[in-house]
């Protein structure tokens, strides 16, 4: 178990590597670079233009400019932002909180409604509870997030007056304040993140139920809620697991436009701001970021495998 361990650790090295010499050849790809942006329609010589390209390393052929980079996150430096000139770590930890807590917030409203409603909708399989919570979670999965944000935005300032703060407030500071800006985008979000776990909690455990150990498990005359909680569900879990993982990393950099719906400066507007100012330390940063974000809930997933199902076994 140790040595797969280490090496699924060893392994997320050359998958970063990989990750980020795709982002890196991607954006030098793409015609123009933030120097043409920034002087776009001006009159200004074409010397001041290459003097500026040579101050900020543009100019160098893309294998030094690779070289310069990975030199630097091998001192842990990310650089500095080439439209702001702020440093990158720094423009990442003012939002990274307010994503993080986003994505669990609304994890944990999915998964508490996803996996109760998914189970009673197996268990209850072809009655009218089952079909009202398919045509709930088929809602789910038909309506995007940002158009229920919408909804429930307009709702609460019709109905009550009230509307979610636009400034974002630390939990730490204020959590009343911070709840407040948070909780109408996390149902908004985890209610379509509910819609896919609930069908495939629903299919997994419709499935194990039919499974022989289950029907032995009812011949032996335990109770219903007994089999379907401890016998059919916990074996019905791995999937489940798998997509609310999935979704999870999803989520850190993924909502831009709930993000933009509910006014929350988080990854997903940094990172479509970057490349709309082709800021290359940005880009290329935050696309490491959300990989390495990616790679270690796989490895975390892989872990809750072993607890999930004792026959599991990492050689």
């Amino acid at each position: 178990m140790r040595r797969y361990i280490v090496g699924r650790l060893l392994l997320m090295i050359p998958t970063l590597i990989g990750v980020a010499i795709l982002t890196f050849v991607i954006m030098r790809a793409v015609p123009g670079d933030i120097v043409a942006l920034r002087y776009a329609g001006s009159s200004v010589p074409q010397d001041i233009i290459d003097q500026e390209r040579h101050i900020l390393g543009l100019d160098k052929p893309m294998w030094a400019q690779f070289v310069d980079w990975m030199t630097s996150i091998s001192h842990l430096d990310l650089g500095q932002s080439l439209w702001t000139g702020h440093s990158v770590v720094d423009e990442v930890q003012v939002r990274m909180p307010l994503s993080i807590e986003l994505a669990i917030l609304a994890t944990l409203f999915a998964v508490a409604l996803a996996i109760p409603l998914g189970v009673v909708a197996a268990v209850k399989q072809d009655t009218w509870v089952d079909y009202a919570i398919r045509v709930f979670s088929i809602g789910g999965l038909a309506m995007p997030s940002f158009w229920i944000g919408i909804m429930m935005v307009l709702v609460t300032l019709t109905l009550w007056g009230w509307a979610p703060p636009v400034v974002f407030t630390p939990l730490f500071e204020d959590p009343v304040a911070n709840l407040a800006g948070l909780i109408l985008p996390a149902i908004a979000v985890g209610y379509r993140y509910s819609a896919v776990s609930m069908r495939m909690t629903r299919s997994t455990v419709l499935e194990v139920l039919r499974e022989d150990y289950v029907r032995t498990a009812r011949a032996k005359g335990l109770r219903e809620t007994l089999v379907v909680v401890r016998h059919a569900l916990r074996n019905a879990l791995l999937p489940v697991v798998t997509v609310v993982s999935l979704e999870f990393a999803f989520l850190i950099g993924g909502l831009v436009v709930t993000e933009q719906v509910f006014n929350l400066n988080g990854i997903g507007k940094l990172l479509v701001d970057a490349v709309a100012h082709r800021d290359y330390p940005l880009i290329q940063a935050l696309v490491l970021l959300l990989a390495a974000v990616f790679v270690i809930v796989n490895f975390v997933v892989d872990m809750i495998y072993v607890v999930l199902d004792p026959r599991i076994r990492y050689a």
